[in-house]
């Protein structure tokens, strides 16, 4: 998504821009869109959270670093301003249905009126500005991080929640323990 070239709809690339904000630092949305300029403390945000009080601290991510140097002179905490949760995960649609890689279908439950009913719809149309706080925790624990850290950073008070919100599929987790065994293997033998 970062490389999506937006530059012809500074609607879509300040919204692009946001989100990736949120995919990098796990905040969620009330979050990563008011964050202030007192809470940039060298390469670190330091947030208390609006729905928990939780005090965070996360680095900043490079991605995050190239976003805020683009809007630098623009706003004063140089990052994209603050958009309504409702228009942002609409223009993130149309966002996502420029992206060949979210135009796969997916299976999914949804429960009306009671009832789960299954069907298959195309990635793009599941894409809100929650998907980035979940990509940041799955991201992060597909890439070795921790669970305690990631939960840190995310407010989840109990591994057992963490890892329900977490997208990782049975051969993933397969594959993390054999990077883990390989590290191991390594380590032994030098």
């Amino acid at each position: 998504m970062f490389t999506l070239d937006l530059s012809k709809n500074s609607r879509l690339d300040r919204v692009r821009d946001l989100f990736l904000v949120g995919s990098w630092t796990g905040l969620r949305f009330s979050d990563f869109t008011s964050i202030k300029s007192r809470d940039i403390k060298g390469d670190y945000f330091h947030i208390q959270t609006q729905k928990t009080g939780q005090k965070v601290v996360i680095p900043i991510n490079p991605v995050v670093k190239a976003i805020m140097e683009k809007y630098k002179d623009q706003y004063e905490n140089s990052l994209p301003p603050e958009i309504s949760n409702v228009k942002m995960n609409s223009y993130l649609k149309e966002i996502g249905r420029m992206m060949d890689e979210l135009k796969v279908s997916e299976g999914v439950t949804i429960t009306k009126a009671g009832k789960t009913i299954y069907k298959k719809v195309e990635k793009w149309e599941l894409l809100t500005t929650h998907t980035a706080r979940r990509s940041f925790a799955t991201n992060m624990y597909r890439a070795g991080i921790p669970s305690i850290t990631i939960m840190a950073i995310t407010g989840h008070k109990t591994e057992k929640a963490f890892l329900r919100y977490i997208k990782v599929t049975p051969d993933e987790h397969a594959k993390l323990l054999m990077i883990h065994f390989q590290k191991q293997n390594a380590l032994r033998i030098s």
